[in-house]
């Protein structure tokens, strides 16, 4: 019994001092009292206190620690360090750490979180989407765009260029509107409602691009040269990174650039000869100047003693000569404009690369700073825009289209739809408003646009999946009133670009994660890599020991956890979403502790274990997700009407995260390690299941009715009720319909009969008749007829109008020795 109580006291005291994250005198002189207070009450002996000197004195005094502690495991650390490509450190350096390190802190600062300033439109802003973009909007008809021009019309074309929607990134001082990432995400939201095609033609200048990288790195001559132009249009740029034999894996970049000496208008100059072959570029085909990716060398070592320089960027004009430039691919039906880029022994100065020769090698760091913002921004948004109008317009047509008498919105296996729609889409939102402020307030936050990246792209591909099954017929007939299909068809493109989904999970997202946000490894990693050995051992020290109390602390917070279920953890809310704050602050200190544990197992491996990298990444990615989520429900004012798409998106999340973090614990590399620490960590299972029937219910109830709830789930994007638009056409019959039913009902009522909710002209009539209706109230029921049936009929076309499609003259290709792939 005595053992036990010294036992029970020893766990206890340890695990407080670790629960607490004292620091090591601090935790020593604790231990010191409990040991106090066990000798006592007589249940603590000479051993214990000869066990607790052993221990205690050599880890306070530095020079016995470093010297016996330190030393030997530092020497060990460099053995089993795993090896670090160039590409891979300049993706690691690049970019900045913000919420998504309080994440993997273990215990994240909630007040932090909410004290984030609320991303806000500036008065500038919003008076542009009120007016150019929702200009451009009414301007373009995606039917002409995707399957007449297979571009946009010339004179959309031309109103970007007026407008300066290719320079919202550009700063006032060269002619750029120099909008907040936050507006440039609305912007996108609102013009992916109308167009893929139009959002990534404004996006794509705005984000990756030859803009970005001369703003940061580009040399005044080049600044002043390319910028005004790009702002007013003159310039469109692009940037060719990808080839056939470099996607993801940019360091097996092939494409050369060779310093030598050439002929430069009518000189000999020392310059570039450049050979590279790209693809997927979007803009190329119509660009002007373009972004180049390329290694670089001086084989005769004309710049100096360095021979290989690695990744450079350059910029060419259009006119170089030798360019080969203008093919297009075809990209599943969503034709922006995108093609390859080719080049052979392309002579150019010096003077192209960006930022000029001081910056040649510095090409990889470049783009992944760049990246690491507009990640953030374009495909996120896309994403989250394209969401807004499938949740408005799915709800809508739910609601209008009738099956078995009654709106298809009211059979459950709609509603089951209908809350996945609703509950995802509302998510997406939070995400990208909170991501971009963070842009706005001067982060690159790598690791966070990794996770917007993936995540939203995935979710849209399962809300317009959801959508066409809700849409039935009404989705798979391509045509002028087809708001679908072009979205189904391009749903893949968002998924590949930017990096392959497959990569970005599996790899990226945890890969840089562990790296960048976790409070002790990288500081371990450049200790251990510091030239000056004695500074080097001394960060060694520090971080080290700081790291085995944060990893013990995380185990016995995740232990306490287990067995509380979360319920004594902090929320600084008490109210329906303190379970989600408590929930997720036992998941960071899980995350925090097998994240320790598996670079303890695995080493350097855990790089190759993809499955296990991306199961770890999933925990952090859900805990952001989760974090928006809770984030905008605050900034909205804590909306009693907004919390059924709250629970939503936060039951979901968590269910999902849990079953990775099962999946992760069972498919353990040490099989019996992996059981031991599922007893620690969910001892009882999952806690959270797929959100309830009822809560699908409220969310398709919301999607279905004109609400407050809904307006906010579609704020911004382009509803104009003018004849011809069709997503303000489908809001207005859903007006009407809501309106005109209890006209029905009256009429059905007065003739003692049920008819079908169809031909309510007809209804109009007999209401006329029977005397229960106004003619105001019958010519309501004849326009809504008019608009049910425009929502529900589909196009068709004439026969000869399909066969002349087949007839276009087939696109010409290079031949076969020409094409790399």
């Amino acid at each position: 019994m005595q053992f036990l109580l010294w036992l029970l006291l020893i766990v206890i005291a340890f695990g407080a001092v670790s629960y607490y994250r004292m620091s090591m005198f601090n935790a020593t002189v604790a231990m010191f009292a409990a040991l106090v207070f066990g000798s006592v009450m007589g249940i603590v002996g000479g051993f214990t206190w000869l066990l607790y000197l052993i221990i205690a004195i050599p880890l306070n005094i530095e020079s016995i620690r470093v010297q016996y502690l330190t030393s030997p495991i530092l020497k060990l650390y460099k053995k089993i360090m795993p090896e670090m490509s160039s590409t891979e450190k300049d993706a690691i350096d690049a970019g900045t750490v913000w919420w998504d390190g309080e994440i993997f802190s273990g215990n994240p600062n909630w007040q932090v979180l909410h004290n984030i300033p609320q991303a806000r439109l500036t008065a500038e802003e919003q008076a542009f989407l009120d007016g150019p973009v929702e200009e451009v909007c009414r301007m373009c008809n995606d039917w002409d765009v995707t399957h007449t021009r297979a571009d946009l019309s010339p004179e959309v074309w031309q109103y970007l260029k007026d407008n300066k929607f290719f320079a919202m990134i550009i700063k006032k001082e060269y002619g750029g509107l120099d909008f907040s990432a936050y507006a440039q995400s609305r912007v996108l939201q609102k013009l992916s409602g109308v167009s893929a095609v139009l959002a990534t033609t404004v996006g794509v200048p705005n984000s990756l691009g030859p803009g970005e990288l001369l703003q940061h790195y580009g040399t005044p001559e080049q600044q002043n040269h390319y910028l005004p132009r790009l702002a007013t249009g003159e310039e469109i740029p692009c940037f060719a990174l990808t080839g056939p034999e470099a996607g993801s894996d940019a360091g097996s970049l092939p494409d050369t650039g060779v310093v030598c000496k050439g002929q430069w208008q009518g000189e000999e100059i020392i310059g570039l000869k450049l050979t590279f072959d790209k693809r997927y570029i979007t803009l190329a085909p119509v660009a002007t100047v373009i972004g180049l990716a390329f290694k670089m060398s001086d084989p005769e070592g004309l710049l100096g003693e360095q021979k290989d320089y690695g990744i450079t960027c350059a910029l060419l004009p259009r006119e170089t000569e030798g360019l080969d430039i203008g093919n297009r691919h075809f990209p599943l039906n969503v034709p922006f404009q995108n093609g390859p880029i080719r080049g052979n022994d392309i002579f150019v100065p010096l003077d192209y690369i960006i930022g000029g020769v001081k910056m040649a090698g510095q090409g990889w760091r470049m783009l992944v700073e760049c990246l690491s913002v507009g990640r953030c921004i374009t495909l996120p948004s896309n994403s989250a825009g394209g969401a807004k109008s499938i949740a408005l317009a799915t709800g809508a047509y739910a609601r209008i289209r009738r099956q078995f008498k009654i709106p298809v919105g009211s059979m459950e296996g709609i509603e089951e739809m209908l809350g996945r729609i609703g509950g995802n889409t509302y998510l997406m939102d939070a995400v990208t408003s909170f991501s971009t402020k963070g842009v706005d307030l001067g982060e690159k936050p790598s690791v966070i646009s990794a996770i917007c990246k993936y995540h939203l792209t995935e979710k849209m591909r399962q809300l317009v999946n959801d959508s066409m099954d809700v849409h039935g017929g009404k989705g798979i007939m391509l045509g002028p009133n087809n708001y679908l299909g072009r979205g189904y068809q391009g749903a893949p493109i968002a998924i590949t670009v930017e990096g392959a989904n497959i990569l970005t999970r599996n790899m990226m997202i945890y890969g840089q994660g562990a790296m960048r946000c976790h409070p002790f490894v990288l500081k371990e990693l450049f200790a251990a890599n510091n030239p000056d050995e004695k500074q080097g051992l001394a960060e060694f020290d520090s971080a080290l020991f700081a790291h085995i109390g944060f990893a013990i602390s995380n185990f016995f917070r995740s232990l306490w956890f287990s067995i509380t279920g979360a319920r004594l953890a902090g929320a600084p809310f008490m109210d329906e979403t303190s379970q989600y704050y408590r929930a997720m602050q036992r998941y960071s200190s899980n995350m925090a502790f097998l994240s320790d544990v598996a670079m303890g197992v695995l080493g350097g491996e855990l790089k190759r274990r993809e499955r296990i990298s991306a199961r770890l990444g999933d925990l952090l990615s859900y805990l952001y997700l989760g974090s928006c989520v809770l984030k905008r429900f605050d900034d909205e004012g804590r909306r009693s009407e907004d919390l059924p798409l709250v629970h939503w998106a936060m039951q979901d999340t968590l269910h999902k995260l849990e079953v990775s973090l099962e999946e992760l614990l069972d498919n353990f590399p040490n099989y019996w390690l992996g059981k031991a620490l599922k007893l620690v960590i969910m001892p009882f299972g999952k806690r959270f299941t797929k959100p309830s029937d009822q809560l699908d219910h409220a969310i398709a109830t919301i999607l279905q009715t004109p609400c407050e709830a809904r307006s906010r789930l579609g704020k911004g994007q382009f509803l104009s009720r003018e004849p011809g638009m069709l997503m303000g056409d489908l809001e207005q019959t859903l007006e009407n319909v809501i309106a005109s039913e209890p006209l029905y009902t009256k009429v059905c009522k007065a003739a003692k009969e049920r008819y079908p909710f169809t031909n309510l002209d007809k209804i109009a009539d007999k209401g006329l008749e029977l005397g229960v209706l106004s003619e105001e109230q019958a010519e309501l029921l004849r326009t809504t007829e008019q608009g049910r049936l425009r929502t529900i009929n589909v196009d068709d076309f004439d026969p000869s109008e399909l066969a002349q499609e087949v007839q276009k003259p087939k696109a010409k290709r290079k031949p076969k020795s020409a094409e790399a792939a």
